[in-house]
């Protein structure tokens, strides 16, 4: 019995090493994130492996840092911060890397699929033409004509049978071409999907190299500092701080209303995050692309209820069109009468070269699409009746549909195409002018969050 039980451990034994030793010798094998090299060579699974460890490594490095920029300011402080900083934009630039590779590898596995199911479509597509042509030709033979043809009954009840076999192929052949279709589009739906990604993944992988580019020229300016009198370091910091103060003050323009402190406008979009997840910067960059339309198109007055005209604010000519009367004038004066705001003594955005106009304060929603917010604006808001002329709540309004239009999902390409959207309902594949709006969106909500990253920083 003790020998039995011996062989049973060692057989145990071996079977583990045989099953479980490549496992343990990889997971030994994957090494650090910084030493990834050669992607293109790596499997599937080296490549996960190495994902997970550079996540790992960069959780690391904000721990870090978060830590460092606690502790006072000196010029070590502040170049050891900028260290970890371009460190974690290395690693988070391996990560990048590393998701490319494997979303460049799924959009061609998926781009393959798609040829295989379209080339499938097409066989089936010629089967089913082939049975359809013979089945229209039985159909065509009439039993009359079999009967008087002097075919004997056994060959006409076998071209019966054949008839209902055919039947029954055409429509498994149907059934099978739908099949493929519904594949192919799934497929369809897959690939963009990838394909989205990649592009999101190749925007953040400029973006870490962009901040590593900034990172070294601060903390080569540091060195160089270091190495001369602690007076120029206070320059060095009071100049930052002249800078900061500089964004924190600079006026941000709101379409319809007056203009804010930019620190004012951060923190809005700061509140609206809370409620949607939608990126402060991309929110600020809407509202920016909207105060620079409110500019090129001017506002108005409605002065006539029944027809929905009004009047130039700065001109006071008559302009046609100013608010759709049977869809907006009755919200509009319901939205006036809750703010106790006079009726002809309120902007509104004039028309433009298509459509009407009618659209409220720096969100420009127009008074119809107000009504179906207020509810969600005033719970995000804490305000009991919400105001579109109000930045605080039309920060709210543009961020909660912006969450609805799918911009909180994050990354360049859900961004973007929630700004088209937002400025003409199609997505921007399907409009120049939307494409143009959300790429002038994406370019400042760059620059925008640049001057954010250095607010924080400071």
């Amino acid at each position: 019995m003790f020998f039995l039980k011996k062989l049973f451990i060692i057989t145990v034994f071996i079977y583990g090493l045989f099953v479980f030793g490549p496992i343990i010798s990889f997971a030994q094998d994957v090494g650090s994130c910084s030493d990834l090299t050669d992607i293109d060579k790596k499997s599937e699974t080296e490549l996960r492996a190495y994902l997970a460890q550079c996540e790992k490594e960069i959780q690391d490095q904000q721990i870090e840092l978060d830590g460092q920029q606690k502790q006072s300011k000196t010029i070590k402080g502040d170049i050891s911060i900028l260290t970890t900083k371009i460190s974690k934009a290395r690693l988070d630039i391996k990560a990048k890397n590393a998701i490319i590779t494997q979303l460049s590898r799924q959009i061609s596995s998926k781009n393959a699929k798609i040829g295989e199911l379209t080339s499938s479509l097409q066989n089936k597509k010629e089967s089913l033409a082939q049975l359809i042509r013979k089945t229209l030709e039985m159909d065509q033979t009439s039993f009359v004509y079999l009967v008087l043809s002097g075919e004997n009954i056994s060959d006409f009840y076998s071209d019966i049978d054949s008839f209902a076999y055919i039947n029954k192929a055409v429509k498994e052949s149907v059934d099978e071409i739908k099949g493929i279709k519904k594949e192919t589009e799934n497929q369809k739906d897959l690939l963009e999907k990838d394909q989205n990604s990649e592009v999101d993944a190749k925007v953040e992988l400029e973006n870490s190299k962009k901040k590593i580019e900034q990172s070294e020229s601060e903390k080569q300016k540091l060195l160089k500092l270091s190495k001369q009198k602690e007076d120029e370091y206070k320059k060095y910091i009071a100049d930052k701080a002249k800078k900061a103060a500089q964004i924190r003050t600079a006026l941000f323009s709101l379409r319809d209303a007056a203009a804010i402190p930019f620190e004012d406008a951060l923190k809005y979009a700061n509140l609206a995050y809370k409620s949607t997840s939608v990126r402060p910067a991309f929110l600020l960059a809407i509202l920016t692309q909207e105060s620079n339309l409110g500019k090129n198109v001017g506002s108005c007055y409605l002065t006539d209820q029944l027809t929905g005209a009004g009047v130039g604010a700065k001109s006071g000519s008559v302009i046609q069109k100013v608010m759709k009367p049977d869809r907006d004038v009755g919200p509009f004066l319901d939205i006036l009468k809750d703010l106790g705001r006079e009726i002809y003594k309120t902007l509104v955005s004039c028309p433009q070269s298509i459509g009407w106009g009618g659209a409220m304060g720096p969100a420009q929603f127009i008074p119809s699409t107000w009504a179906l917010f207020v509810d969600r604006i005033a719970s995000a808001s804490g305000h009991g009746v919400p105001d579109p002329w109000n930045p605080a709540d039309a920060f709210v309004a543009s961020s909660i549909y912006l969450d609805d239009l799918g911009a909180s999902k994050g990354g360049y390409s859900a961004e973007r195409t929630a700004a088209c959207r937002y400025y003409s309902g199609k997505s921007c594949g399907n409009s120049s002018l939307a494409a143009s709006y959300g790429d002038q969106v994406m370019t400042k909500a760059a620059s925008i969050q640049s001057n954010i990253d250095f607010l924080q920083g400071v």
